[in-house]
């Protein structure tokens, strides 16, 4: 049987504590029974057969902790080294790591310098996978990739775009949740493997699929169209149609067209006349007031646009983002928080109030918020506004750590879009309570 030779370096503290604070069960779930993860991503995405790990090191400090809340209610510190015995018991050679200063453990050093001595060993390995959401580790995937050696990023965070650009497989978040709770995974887009065209099979099967799946939008848009007896909102048609269609509209970019505008120009509908953010027929319709043509709507506005772009924030209408905020919050308080469950209990919920986002949508929203300090399964549980401010102000926070420049105005428009007030500044005369 073929096997890839490969190396796994687990930057422990950083991969458990992002698992924590998106689902504390699955992160325990993680760190206590390594080894059935382990068996599942021997074969994930291997070329050239089941991984045989020739490497497995965990770099663990044992003095970490996160706060936990015990099964009385009591808040309780819960220390990494609990679960060192059961990464020895998996075969993993743990390291132990203490911290250097309030943010440094060293786990990240410790891993570039054994990744390199791998790299001069009489021993050839072929993959190496990065279990660390840390960009810091950026120009050890750029050695890595010059020795041509395949490279998997496991992280649990939305890692920096040049991080994840280097690695031929990322897997993430969601991803990385579905492999500790054994759930089927969604694979596409491995970097390794032929481009995602958004079709299965052969040329002539992956054109009439195409052709099949452009036909089922140009029938959606021109039932929408015929009905419309007033002008019809692009943001709420465009994900209504990657609803339905799914991954040939994203991997396809809208059939080739490059934007839905463009896809909707191609379809020659009688009468169109579109604005920025509305279409109509000229014909039916009373076209619409300057105003109505500036208001929130179908394109996105220039600086969401930019975090679409660079952060994958859902395209949704402006009007969509607070009943996805306060149906999270409703979750957290009816229910004990599982993310799988989360996600799909929300979706099915927001489609019964004529909302229909997308599972990985809800996904999205509740990462950002988790990583604003406001998790779903925090005690109080979040309310809607709360769940709001966190999700804005993580995204906010990711633009700034990618370079992405905002000033004032933006940053309104921004906030506005994703329906949370921007929060007020004390006059220079006052003092901020302490």
């Amino acid at each position: 049987m073929n096997h890839t030779r490969a190396a796994l370096y687990l930057d422990f503290d950083n991969v458990f504590i992002g698992l924590f604070k998106l689902d504390p069960a699955v992160a325990i779930q993680f760190a206590s029974n390594p080894g059935a993860w382990l068996g599942r991503l021997s074969s994930i995405s291997a070329t050239d057969g089941v991984r045989r790990w020739l490497i497995l090191r965990c770099y663990l400090n044992p003095a970490g902790w996160v706060g936990n809340r015990s099964p009385t209610g009591e808040q309780e510190r819960l220390f990494f080294s609990r679960f060192r015995p059961s990464f020895v018991r998996a075969g993993f050679e743990v390291i132990d790591c203490p911290r250097y200063n309030a943010t440094k453990n060293g786990a990240d050093i410790r891993i570039v310098i054994d990744a390199i001595d791998a790299l001069t060993a009489d021993t050839h390995y072929e993959e190496f996978v990065i279990a660390s959401g840390d960009s810091d580790m950026t120009p050890l995937l750029q050695r890595l990739r010059r020795s041509d050696r395949r490279t998997m990023i496991v992280s649990p965070a939305d890692a920096a775009d040049a991080f994840v650009a280097m690695a031929d497989r990322v897997l993430d978040s969601e991803q990385l949740l579905a492999l500790v709770q054994g759930d089927p995974m969604n694979l596409d887009g491995d970097a390794d493997e032929t481009p995602d065209t958004g079709f299965d099979g052969g040329p002539a099967a992956r054109e009439q699929a195409r052709d099949e799946a452009y036909a089922t939008l140009r029938a959606i848009v021109l039932a929408e169209y015929d009905a419309a007896s007033t002008p019809i909102n692009m943001a709420a048609l465009a994900q209504r149609l990657r609803s339905e269609l799914g991954r040939p509209i994203t991997a396809t970019n809208w059939f080739g067209f490059g934007s839905f505008a463009r896809a909707l120009e191609s379809l020659d509908l009688p009468n169109l006349r579109m604005s920025q953010h509305l279409i109509w027929d000229d014909a039916r319709h009373a076209a619409p007031e300057p105003a109505a043509t500036t208001a929130h709507g179908g394109i996105l506005p220039e600086p969401v646009e930019r975090l679409a772009e660079l952060l994958n924030l859902p395209r949704i209408p402006p009007e969509w983002w607070p009943p996805v905020y306060q149906t999270l919050a409703d979750y957290a308080s009816t229910h004990q928080f599982n993310l799988t469950q989360c996600t799909s209990w929300a979706r099915d919920q927001l489609h019964d109030q004529g909302v229909p986002v997308s599972r990985g949508a809800v996904a999205f929203v509740v990462r950002g918020t988790s990583y604003g300090g406001r998790p779903l399964h925090g005690q109080p549980p979040p309310s809607g506004t709360e769940v709001g401010a966190a999700f804005v102000a993580n995204v906010l926070n990711r633009a700034d750590a990618a370079g992405i420049a905002f000033d004032d105005e933006e940053t309104a428009v921004v906030h506005d879009w994703l329906g949370v007030p921007r929060p007020t500044v004390a006059d220079p005369g006052q003092s901020l309570p302490g």
